[in-house]
């Protein structure tokens, strides 16, 4: 029988790294929890010191440009908090998008309302749809954890050239303290690497990728070594509350709640709700929930209630899935064979080498 923490409810099914104190907590939490007011997590006025400091940096250093940073966007609530913030603060944001043809109409209309309400520029990108589709059908026949690398590398090559197109090098991104410090550690991998990308690709793939722009893990370290691109997370200076946000949002430009974490997108929905569950046995709202138990946002006993919950509308799902099988012209014996398949690794396939030693010095 599995083992849960007594804090959070991180559990020891299917994940090797999770480990427990005789008081039956575990490694995840005590690690997040240290984080708070000491190296990450600044939700206090410790916190508004450096957010003041950072928002003045990057405002004297662009003085003379068109934008002061780039942020992306997806529709979901953390960038849009972020986006929205921003424009509080007074920056002149770039913001940059990749619809890869699985975004919600939700997510769709928040980021029209939020964008038109912010005065915010938006660059999107859209893949080569049949490539695109191709090359994440190939993930899903190779069985591995992500199949979102190819959308999250694709943004990221775009962001990159962005950046060094417009000559600036503040990215501020919404990945958080609050709602994300917790992360399952195992089954998860860079989608940095172009050589597992590449393997996965030969291996599995119908199409040609000459039409999809990639990046890699050595740009991304080269781009942080030479201070071409800095990083920044404004969402760990300040207290930042999920429901709070969501109301802020809704009063601010109409920003309407598309479910829980990662929702915004049908590609992640079922990656985190179906996939994971089915093909790994993880279930991703440990992790987010966990986050919230931590940051003081919820009580264990509220998320194990949560989390006893169905994980997903059958309906919604079967809608995903039956759009998902269109675009990537997967035929219904062929997704069942799909899932019926065992599971793999990422690591099962050729990978940058180099990127595990560049990893250590990006994150």
């Amino acid at each position: 029988m599995a083992r849960v923490c007594s804090r959070c409810i991180m559990s020891d099914e299917n994940d090797r790294f999770i480990q427990f104190e005789e008081d039956g907590t575990c490694n995840y939490c005590t690690d997040a929890l240290s984080k708070i007011n000491t190296t990450v997590y600044f939700p206090n006025e410790e916190g508004k010191k450096r957010l003041d400091q950072m928002i003045r940096m990057v405002k004297e250093e662009n003085k003379n440009k068109p934008y002061d940073c780039i942020m992306g966007i997806s529709g979901g609530l953390d960038s849009s908090y972020l986006a929205y913030l921003g424009y509080k603060w007074g920056l002149r944001i770039l913001a940059v998008h990749i619809d890869d043809g699985f975004d919600t109409e939700i997510s769709k209309e928040n980021i029209k309302k939020l964008c038109s309400a912010a005065n915010i520029e938006l660059r999107t990108i859209t893949p080569d749809a049949e490539q695109y589709y191709a090359l994440t059908k190939a993930y899903m026949k190779a069985g591995v954890p992500n199949l979102a690398v190819p959308q999250d590398n694709i943004l990221f090559a775009f962001l990159y050239d962005t950046v060094q197109k417009e000559g600036m090098k503040y990215f501020m991104a919404g990945g958080n303290f609050a709602l994300e410090c917790i992360l399952q550690k195992d089954h998860v991998f860079n989608p940095m690497d172009t050589v597992n990308i590449m393997d996965i690709h030969k291996k599995f793939g119908t199409k040609g990728v000459d039409k999809l722009k990639f990046t890699s893990s050595y740009r991304k370290y080269m781009n942080l070594k030479l201070g071409k691109v800095v990083t920044l997370y404004p969402l760990n200076l300040i207290d930042y509350n999920r429901e709070r946000a969501f109301a802020e949002l809704k009063e601010f430009c109409g920003f309407e709640y598309y479910g829980r974490k990662h929702l915004e997108n049908i590609l992640t929905a079922f990656v985190q709700l179906y996939w994971f569950p089915k093909k790994f046995g993880v279930d991703k709202r440990r992790s987010h929930l966990s986050s919230m138990i931590v940051s003081g946002q919820m009580t264990r006993d509220e998320a194990l209630k949560e989390f006893a919950e169905p994980i997903y509308d059958t309906k919604m799902m079967d809608d995903y899935i039956k759009l998902l099988k269109e675009k990537l012209c997967i035929t219904d014996d062929e997704f069942e064979e799909i899932m019926r398949a065992a599971p793999h690794e990422h690591e099962e396939y050729k990978t940058d080498k180099a990127s595990v030693v560049i990893r250590k010095f990006v994150h």
